[in-house]
């Protein structure tokens, strides 16, 4: 989603939309994530997720997020154009794999 912003003289900015989800820890930099993600004017979404738009691209994003961030930290930048992807950490076991029942056929040889 890309949104228009007008500016001083007539100049447009393109902004789009971004979801952020993060995953900080007990001991996570989270006065510096919040501070950021108010100085953007952020959403709340959900537990640990947010919304925000910006006139800058996700690299130049995810370089700014980098600086504030601890080695464990784990944030996840998502964009309706490029999708999603680890700014912080990695993508860890999901809390439900092994909950779908799956049906055991047997085959005869």
């Amino acid at each position: 989603m890309s949104i228009a912003r007008v500016v001083s003289k007539g100049v447009k900015l393109s902004q789009h939309r971004y979801w952020l989800s993060y995953d900080l820890g007990l001991h996570g930099s989270y006065d510096e994530m919040y501070q950021w993600l108010d100085e953007r004017d952020a959403k709340e979404c959900g537990d640990s997720v947010a919304t925000f738009v910006s006139s800058q691209n996700r690299d130049s994003i995810k370089n700014e997020l980098k600086k504030l961030l601890r080695v464990t930290d784990r944030v996840y930048l998502i964009d309706m154009k490029n999708g999603g992807t680890f700014v912080s950490g990695k993508r860890k076991p999901a809390p439900w794999a092994g909950y779908a029942q799956t049906e055991m056929v047997e085959v005869e040889t």
